[in-house]
């Protein structure tokens, strides 16, 4: 039976490989791709509940000095309202099949593979929770543009529920991985508000399941999450989120959100896949 497995997701992926390919130009000349679908909705509401309960439980291992703020939650731009929460990928079925609908049942790892190849290394597995009262962050690229180099990261954000404008969605500027658009960003005389002025910004108000992978080069914001100003308590906005690193690259230049245990192991996306 398992091999019966093996042989429809290998089918599966063989094929999304050339949907995979035209997508991944896409994202390789705006720096930002939205695929719908990618995760079930039944998956996705799932993985929600598992995450709140796994937020309890990590504030209260933290508060009681069980284990170091570090090791159960990652830093993150703006943390008032604002948690960045590592996954024990090993230590939950949940994680796995989630992990494994998206990546064998949709077209993100055919688009990875495109471009990193199967060597692309899981460099973050997290979730991303911004609550009600949570600010605008500054816009910011999360790794920065090196001369001569590629791309660092692709990151992929699902939507674990309908995200809306109220929400505090995530804002991104296609085209901004590029070294013109880092300089005029960098630019202290002026330069980079005429430069922000005149760029097209793209709004993550994505359904449930759909998700948005972006080079890690582009600039991008989270923004408030006024839902609570609606009426009532207002809505957590949660994304769940990974990111496969460049195979040629070392230090990315930024700290990855994972657990100190799964960054350890460098599985690749080829591993994953299996």
């Amino acid at each position: 039976n398992s091999n019966s497995n093996s042989n429809s997701n290998s089918n599966n992926h063989n094929n999304f490989q050339a949907e995979g390919k035209a997508h991944a130009q896409v994202l390789q000349n705006e720096g930002i791709l939205r695929l719908d679908n990618v995760l079930p909705p039944d998956t996705a509401d799932s993985l929600r509940d598992y995450v709140s309960s796994l937020r309890q439980t990590s504030e209260r291992e933290v508060q009681s000095g069980l284990v170091p703020p570090l090791h159960r939650f990652a830093d993150v731009l703006l943390k008032s309202n604002r948690c960045d929460l590592p996954l024990p990928l090993g230590q939950s079925p949940l994680l796995a099949s989630a992990l494994h609908a998206l990546l064998l049942r949709s077209p993100v790892s055919s688009v990875i593979e495109s471009l990193f190849g199967t060597n692309a290394v899981l460099h973050e597995f997290s979730c991303l929770v911004s609550d009600p009262g949570s600010q605008r962050q500054v816009l910011h690229p999360d790794t920065p543009y090196i001369d001569g180099k590629g791309p660092v990261l692709y990151t992929c954000f699902v939507a674990l529920q309908d995200v809306t404008p109220e929400m505090g969605p995530t804002t991104w500027m296609p085209g901004t991985h590029t070294k013109e658009a880092h300089e005029a960003f960098g630019d202290a005389t002026g330069r980079k508000d005429e430069f922000l002025s005149g760029r097209r910004a793209v709004t993550g108000t994505l359904k449930k399941g759909d998700c948005a992978i972006f080079d890690s080069r582009v600039l991008h914001c989270g923004t408030a999450n006024r839902s609570h100003l609606e009426g009532g308590e207002g809505t957590s906005r949660a994304l769940f989120y990974f990111s496969f690193k460049n195979p040629e690259v070392g230090y990315t230049g930024n700290p990855a959100s994972i657990r100190p245990e799964i960054g350890r192991a460098m599985l690749t996306l080829g591993d994953l896949m299996e």
